[in-house]
């Protein structure tokens, strides 16, 4: 059986369908409904009332290191940790894990870095946990995968609705810039 394709409002269909292009049509009509209704920032408001306290660069390598300590003891180093102002949400980037590899003498030295764009500053704690479980399993499973999603599952219990919830606030700021 096939879902009937969706019809929204002009001007809805690209912000929603951007972040929600994945999601089945009845689940993205929800979507719609609340932004019609000019309800969707009072409803991510009511369920993530609280902003965290991580914004700097210090205090968000002291929170990943707490994280991938809980999690992933055995996983390789992390070398840095910062905001970064440059990483557009746009490209589907929320954060970025990198490896560099630099030669120092003989040897061929890598360094893992993890890189979480400056907006999430504004989050609540529990899409900037989901942004850190996303890039710490990284470090174990490469490819977007079903062991990848087990591990941002066993970091961040609730990964899924999370992730969710972050693309309906990315929607929510795009489309209600002054409820942000």
């Amino acid at each position: 059986m096939t879902t009937p394709p969706l019809h929204l409002p002009a001007g809805l269909a690209a912000p929603v369908l951007k972040y929600l292009g994945a999601y089945p049509a009845p689940i993205v009509a929800q979507v719609a409904a609340l932004i019609d209704q000019g309800r969707l920032p009072q409803v991510l408001q009511q369920r993530y009332p609280e902003r965290h306290a991580v914004q700097s660069d210090t205090a968000l390598y002291a929170y990943v290191s707490e994280l991938k300590a809980q999690h992933l003891r055995g996983a390789d180093p992390i070398h840095k940790v910062a905001y970064d102002s440059k990483l557009k949400v746009i490209q589907h980037a929320l954060g970025t894990h990198t490896m560099v590899s630099r030669v120092q003498g003989g040897k061929l030295k890598a360094k893992r870095e993890i890189r979480v764009a400056s907006l999430f500053r504004e989050g609540p704690p529990e899409f900037l946990r989901m942004i850190v479980a996303h890039e710490l399993a990284h470090l174990k499973e490469r490819e977007h995968n079903k062991a990848f999603y087990a591990l941002c599952t066993h970091i961040d219990a609730d990964y899924q609705q999370h992730e969710f919830d972050l693309r309906l606030w990315l929607v929510s700021r795009e489309l209600f810039p002054a409820s942000a």
